[in-house]
This record gives C-alpha cells, structure tokens and sequence, in this order.
C-alpha cells in the first residue's frame, strides 16, 4: 500500500519547515538512507533522508513551499504497480481507528471460575491493510510467516519496517492470546475521561502598519523560532544578572605568546577562544551553575559544553563546543572557525548546535561595553561579555591605567543562587586575569 512520506521534524524545536528542494521526482526507485530532499528548518538547512523503499508515486509539497507543518504528507512512496491515489497535501492522511470489541460478561460464573472471552473473529484484508509497514516489510513478514500486528514499529509515525520484521522471534509466539490479553486489559482499564482542555488565549491582532514608505520582509523559521523561544525565555524564567570588570592585560598577553608558538601550525587564537576555556573552567570548579532546571529535577553536568552564539544572515544560532573544560585552546579556537563558518552557511547538524551546558556572547568587537544576555533554555546562564577597553584602574593601590571588559552573567534563579552565581563570577575573573591557571 502506498506510504506518506511525512514533514519530519529535524530538530527539537522544528514546529515548521521550508521544503527547500526536491532531490528526487515522481517515478524515482528510493531505497533507505538515499537523500530525497533538502529542507530547511529553525536551525539549519539539511537533507532528509528515506527510510522506507519504493517508488515516489506523488510529490505533494512543491520545493521551495514555506510553512509545512511537521507532519503534513509531502510525497506518497508507492511499489511497483500501485498507484498515488487521491491523497492531498493539505489533509494529513486519517487514521483509521479500529473496530472496538464489546466485553464478553459470564453469566452466573462461579468465583473461583474465570470467563473465558470467545475467539476473536479472523482479521480482515482491510485491517491488514490499516497496519502501517513498509512494501519491504509485508513482503518479508509474509515469506517468514509474522504477524505485523504482534510487532511494535521502530520507523517513522510507528510504521514497521524491514529491521522490526527480521528481529521478530515468531516461534512459541500465541497471537491470540496476546490479542485476548490486549483486550481485557482495555475492558478491564477504560480510560477515564479527560478533562477539557483550557480555552487558547486569543491570537495576538497584527500590528498596524504606518503609512511610511517601508520594505516588507516574511519571518525565516530561523528569526520565528528566535522570537518563541527568547519570548518563552523571558517569561517563564527568573533572571538574576552579575557583573564583575576584569582586567584583560594578562590575558592579552598570553594570547600574543601562544600566536607566536603556534604560527607555524596557521592556528591563530582569538580573545573569545580563551574565553570560552574560561567559563568552561569556571563551570567544572563551580558544578553549582553548571546546571539544568526541569519541573522535577535539577540537572548537574560534570563537563561544560559552551555553546556559542554566532550571527548568520538567517539569525543568531549558537554551536556548541563540547569538552570545553578538557580541550586545549588551539582545538578550541580551530573548531570554533569551522563551527562559526559553516553556522552561517546553515550548514550545521543537528547534534552540532543542540545542547551545551552554558553559553557564551561576546559583543565586544562591536564596541559594546556591557549587556545583559537572555538564557537560552534549558541552560541555566549565559555569560555576556564586554568591550576591552583602557580604563583608569587601581593597581597595587595606585591609580593606574588597564584593559578591562565588563562579563555579566545571566544565571536561572530556579536553579542558581545569587551566592552560586557570584562564586563563578569570581572564579571566571579569576581565571582571566590569570590565565596561565585555565592552561596549565
């Protein structure tokens, strides 16, 4: 039968996508793991892969089509022989529920006696049918003699696919009387009735537009997700901010140091590289901010990966650079280059820009000299970093003149205490100004 091949949800956060461009068309043979279409989703653009094989029957979405909903129907894979049908694009396709069974009840059965449920009657062509599963999968369930409704499926949406059929142990397996067991577990457990759901708040009226001559611009699903998720950010968690000023003329110094010794590998360190090893210093020996709220749990992490935000054209996307606390400056600078270039070229996976236990924004190379940054959830801080610049500054209790930038953390007050919050400050500070303890 023929198989909806489904908008997928390629990252966490993904609600809808931008069917960027087809790699295949109707009538291409497609077998699992082949490339079928570039999408570009609130993170990233990345290819789509097949899971089932087949034939693709109907493209339903056109490319370069905005807003498709995670889970509409896209294409229809087909065998051969068979046809697309009449499925549309805008419809998910239904599914069909199956016909409940009646409890069978004993009349004036003795205690000790257990009723016995009649046999249920032989499944239909078209209930068979119901059952989602690969061509690959009938096929190889109908050589080997399983039965797809005993299987639970490991592909898309709970289909059964090739890798569920072969793992199948189908000797001394009683169908019946797991289907009868299936069935006085519902009649024995009905569900109660859920509640109402809660009326949804109005949507937002669309703001008016002046009469001033303007240029309209769509939202990317990039700039959408930004927007939902600093919004959501903002409301549902408590922030607390930190500054401390730190002197940067040690660090400074460091950085000139180590360029000088690695100028013959072409590595070169930026003031962020070892900023970044900083706060992931600084989270390992204050494992109090290092950390993760959930509704029930607090999440302590025992390495820090530093995600760090970086401006594409398409919006603020922030890589993670994982093993911040135990990787060497010259790793850190040379993953953070490659990581930076291909965010703007929306060419990150998914694994490469998801998770992260703290982060980090530097707007100093734009002159800013403090700011105060918005957690990015489910991280419990993020570090805000200032322009270096010369200040008067007391040294050895005279009056004197350093480079010092202002860091402000932001920290989820749920999670941290103001108390927790200013020890890493500290130790943060500490570090920086002198940077030799982050290194050695």
């Amino acid at each position: 039968m023929p198989i909806d091949i489904k908008m997928p949800a390629l990252s966490p956060t993904m609600e809808e996508g931008t069917l960027a461009r087809w790699l295949v068309k109707e009538g291409d043979s497609v077998k699992s793991g082949d490339l079928m279409a570039e999408i570009e989703t609130d993170k990233a653009t990345m290819e789509f892969e097949a899971v089932d094989e087949g034939i693709i029957g109907k493209i339903l979405i056109a490319e370069g089509t905005d807003n498709v909903k995670v889970g509409t129907v896209i294409a229809v894979l087909v065998s051969d022989g068979e046809e697309a049908g009449g499925v549309s694009a805008a419809t998910p396709t239904p599914t069909v529920a199956a016909a409940p069974v009646a409890p069978v009840v004993a009349a004036s059965a003795p205690a000790s006696v257990a009723p016995v449920a009649p046999p249920l009657p032989p499944r239909s062509a078209p209930a068979m049918q119901r059952i989602k599963a690969s061509p690959l999968a009938r096929r190889l369930a109908e050589a080997k003699g399983v039965d797809l409704a005993a299987l639970s499926g490991t592909g898309p949406g709970g289909r059964i696919i090739k890798a569920d059929v072969q793992g199948a142990d189908v000797q001394g397996v009683d169908v019946a009387v797991a289907r009868a067991d299936a069935v006085s577990a519902k009649v024995e457990a009905a569900p109660a009735r859920a509640p109402a759901p809660p009326p949804a708040a109005p949507a937002p009226k669309p703001a008016i537009i002046p009469d001033i001559p303007h240029i309209a611009e769509k939202l990317s699903n990039v700039r959408k997700t930004i927007a939902r998720r600093l919004t959501e950010s903002k409301q549902m968690v408590p922030h607390i901010y930190l500054t401390v000023d730190i002197r940067l003329d040690a660090l400074l110094k460091l950085r000139a140091e180590l360029n000088a010794a690695l100028a013959a590998t072409g590595v070169k360190l930026s003031v962020n590289d070892l900023l970044i090893k900083a706060l992931a210093v600084s989270l390992v020996r204050v494992p109090k901010c290092n950390v993760m709220f959930t509704p029930d749990q607090l999440i302590t992490f025992t390495r820090a990966d530093i995600s760090v935000a970086v401006s594409a054209p398409s919006g603020l996307i922030t890589p993670v650079i994982t093993h911040a606390d135990t990787r060497s400056v010259s790793a850190i600078s040379t993953a953070m280059k490659d990581l930076a270039a291909r965010a703007r070229d929306q060419k990150l996976k998914p694994e490469e820009y998801q998770g992260g236990t703290a982060s980090l924004s530097n707007m100093g190379m734009f002159g800013i000299k403090q700011f105060e940054a918005v957690i990015n959830p489910p991280q419990g801080m993020i570090m805000a970093i200032g322009a270096g610049e010369k200040r008067p500054y007391v040294i050895d209790d005279a009056l004197g003149v350093a480079t010092v930038m202002s860091a402000t953390g932001s920290f989820d007050h749920r999670a941290i205490d103001g108390a927790d919050g200013a020890e890493l400050m500290q130790a943060f500070k500490a570090l920086v100004e002198a940077p030799l303890g982050m290194i050695a």
